[in-house]
């Protein structure tokens, strides 16, 4: 991997952060007058036509049938079911503290990743992974000291684990199509799945006023379409799977930065110490990629020269 695709994976993976993280708050002011189920639909609906328009200018691909359960797969656990869990999460846990739940998937990823992608990555990254995870508990108790595992916490851990998953289904998609083509037909799947809550939507959109469905249109277009497809390409040119995830470790500091000065929300010191570890974290994670990196290519030259 050259110097340029990683730091562009990095500069993809740190537009997805920002995105995602000012979704949160968006997300919080538009519930006011949808339903989270309404809101998931008219959100990824215009995901989806976005990226139909990108796709078609583009002239994407269409995918192979082998390929549509694979497709599907992702749109249905990755997308569907994060969306599902986490919303509903929301209702039994404050939803920023959910948001720092849902960020513990790079551990997950990291996981998953050495099991199914056969991805092996060096000791220092599993460090800077776990450092960072470490800032995450740190901002965590910050928010809610001794919360206790109930059924929202169990929500956002399955919320997690299923994002998580999205990372991994979309690396492999990626090693045969390109970032906006499996970006495209996942979201496509993923949208044709929250149809079952069309009657909702249909019934909240008339007594919803412009300033809310500006909101959800720069939710679609947004930290919905450009945020995954940003994604997709970051999965995509990364060396291993594990180096970008862990950005998402930032996504609840973004958020809780836009919070406090949108909605006046305010933060501790101890979760600035927890945001401080999480970069940390991130630093170590980053010195581990170099290091790879220099041994892949001083190998290559190597062999070259024989």
């Amino acid at each position: 991997m050259n110097i340029s695709s990683k730091w562009s994976a990095y500069g993809a993976a740190m537009i997805t952060i920002l995105l995602w993280g000012s979704a949160f708050p968006a997300i919080r002011y538009t519930l006011r007058a949808y339903s989270p189920e309404a809101l998931m639909l008219f959100r990824f609906l215009l995901a989806s036509a976005t990226l139909i328009i990108i796709g078609v200018i583009k002239g994407i691909r269409l995918p192979k049938k082998k390929d549509l359960p694979l497709f599907a797969l992702g749109g249905f656990v990755g997308v569907f079911l994060y969306m599902l869990f986490s919303k509903n999460g929301a209702v039994h846990l404050e939803a920023g503290l959910g948001s720092f739940i849902v960020s513990s998937s790079p551990v997950f990823v990291l996981v998953l990743s050495t099991i199914f992608l056969r991805e092996k990555v060096r000791w220092v990254c599993w460090v800077g992974i776990i450092v960072s995870f470490c800032g995450l508990v740190v901002i965590m108790f910050s928010r809610a000291m001794g919360f206790a595992l109930d059924l929202g916490v169990l929500l956002f851990l399955l919320a997690a684990l299923t994002t998580s998953w999205h990372s991994i289904i979309q690396r492999k998609i990626t090693r045969s199509y390109t970032a906006i083509e499996a970006t495209t037909y996942t979201m496509i799947f993923a949208t044709l799945f929250m149809f079952i809550y069309f009657p909702a939507l249909i019934r909240e959109l008339p007594g919803s006023g412009l300033r809310v469905n500006l909101l959800v249109a720069y939710l679609g277009v947004f930290p919905a379409a450009i945020a995954y497809l940003s994604w997709g390409w970051a999965i995509s040119k990364a060396e291993k799977t594990a180096y970008v995830t862990v950005f998402m470790y930032l996504t609840p500091v973004v958020a809780s930065v836009i919070a406090y000065f949108w909605l006046g929300e305010t933060f501790t010191l101890l979760a600035l110490l927890g945001g401080v570890v999480i970069i940390a974290g991130m630093v170590i994670t980053n010195i581990a990629s170099r290091e790879s990196s220099a041994r892949a290519h001083q190998a290559a030259t190597t062999t070259a020269e024989r």
